[in-house]
């Protein structure tokens, strides 16, 4: 199961933060439609508002997989070393 939790973290996380390339070409309003707008706008607030969120995003599907490996097998655990 580690090989598959290992593939599935960020695969997900390339899912969400691949979205603006999906909701631009469909032409859907969601977060990577106002993420491609802002950029052609130019409005730096919003653009690294969600450079920061997508951050975030790809920063806890990382640390999911981690947690899903000391549930999966008892020998990783973190060290306080």
């Amino acid at each position: 199961m580690i090989p598959v939790v290992t593939f599935l973290g960020p695969a997900l996380a390339a899912l969400v933060t691949g979205s603006f390339v999906i909701e631009s070409q469909f032409q859907v309003n969601g977060i990577g439609f106002l993420f491609v707008t802002a950029i052609g706008k130019r409005d730096y607030t919003i653009i690294m508002a969600l450079t920061l969120f997508y951050a975030l995003l790809v920063a806890l599907a990382n640390m999911s997989v981690d947690i899903v490996y000391g549930f999966l097998d008892p020998r990783i655990r973190a060290s306080g070393k």
